[in-house]
């Protein structure tokens, strides 16, 4: 059976305190909400997977809404570049855990809100743990590996989740949940490095987070109080640019290793069935190497090559040296590579030169060292003069 929050007993309107009553009048009036819906926002459990442009504003408005108890996860800082649309943080914060930084700031927001910050990436080991006992997931992941995991840690808890992603001008938010269709069966497996841009190589515009997150935290508030019409089933698109607004129909694929009709029998926990629908077998785990590591190993003379997959004006910004291959140029410029030599992949914080490293594992480099942090703990850890954008 399938966990649904919204099937508890109504919540008793007046678990409510006099400075809440009075903070809610404006959702108390509504019909939709009124007291009881309000105690349900305020017995409700949210967690938020990343702080960054989604999560931001999505978790300020569900903290203003009143959802009584929220989790964010999030390994990342606070960097510079993220203030053009991470609106929950300030110059401040800036070298901060986003998780922690962003608790702080829900806190100042509203002190009614009970708040823990998981300063930790989500993984396969920890996804059931942090998920679990919540009554649904925000999914503010910047990366196709967090998506399919939230997605099938989701599915095999019985939470609903809401996606939400953005690019340039365009973004997409839907909720997957229930008896409906799983982001499986509408992005079957993830896409091969180089075909989806993220937002450090093609960009975003600052606003648009703050339109997806918005609704992303519209459906959450929605799917608590079971009120409306939600998004599943229906993926809404946004393009900013022209400011128009479409809809694709999702239907739940059978054969959805997933939610399907033959599902895969739900992983135990601490373990996730987020693997691709159809892995490569003969994949192994992507070597890591530390900056300090690499700065040992270039200091003693090591015939390294250096690859880095970010784009030119990154580049440009500062660079520790090598060839520049942006990860989209991968694909057709593989014959620059030898895969008899040593190849240490870098980018700005080792998200993109992971996906690079597994392409070029899967295309036969058995020789491939992803730099664990990227230019970012490069300039942090080794030498501050070099640009980290």
């Amino acid at each position: 059976m399938r966990h649904d929050p919204r099937s508890r007993p109504a919540v008793d309107s007046l678990r409510l305190t006099p400075a809440e009553l009075e903070r809610y009048g404006r959702h108390l009036v509504l019909p939709e909400i009124g007291l009881d819906g309000q105690a349900r926002l305020k017995s409700a459990r949210v967690v938020l997977v990343g702080a960054g442009g989604l999560g931001a504003p999505a978790g300020l408005y569900l903290a203003a809404a009143g959802v009584g108890r929220m989790s964010i996860v999030d390994d990342d800082v606070v960097d510079v570049t993220n203030l053009q649309r991470q609106v929950i943080f300030t110059v401040e914060d800036v070298g901060q855990n986003k998780a922690r930084a962003a608790c702080a700031r829900l806190h100042a927001l509203n002190p009614h809100v009970q708040l823990t910050a998981h300063p930790e990436r989500l993984t396969r080991e920890n996804a059931h743990a942090y998920l679990r006992d919540h009554d649904i997931v925000i999914d503010g992941s910047d990366n196709f590996s967090t998506r399919y995991l939230v997605n099938d840690t989701c599915a095999a808890l019985g939470i609903a989740h809401v996606h939400g992603s953005v690019l340039r001008f365009e973004g997409q938010v839907s909720l997957f949940g229930g008896d409906g269709p799983c982001y499986r069966c509408l992005f079957p497996e993830p896409p091969r490095p180089g075909d989806a841009p993220d937002c450090a190589e093609a960009g975003v515009l600052g606003v648009l987070p703050g339109m997806i997150g918005s609704i992303q935290a519209a459906e959450a508030i929605k799917w608590v109080l079971h009120a409306g019409t939600s998004l599943a089933g229906r993926l809404l698109r946004i393009d900013a640019l022209n400011m128009k607004f479409t809809e694709v129909a999702i239907a739940r694929d059978p054969a959805c290793p997933v939610c399907g009709d033959h599902r895969n029998v739900p992983s135990p926990p601490g373990e996730t069935a987020c693997a691709p629908a159809r892995p490569k077998e003969n994949r192994v785990s992507i070597p890591e190497i530390s900056v300090k590591e690499l700065k040992r190993r270039l200091d003693a003379g090591d015939s390294l090559v250096l690859v880095d997959v970010r784009e030119p004006h990154e580049h440009s910004a500062g660079n520790i040296g090598g060839t520049l291959i942006p990860m989209g140029e991968i694909p057709a410029r593989m014959d620059e590579l030898d895969a008899d030599q040593e190849i240490v992949v870098y980018c700005r914080t080792g998200n993109r030169s992971t996906r690079v490293a597994e392409f070029l594992q899967d295309s036969g480099f058995d020789k491939v060292l992803n730099l664990t942090g990227g230019i970012r703990a490069w300039s942090n850890e080794i030498d501050p003069s070099v640009g980290k954008f």
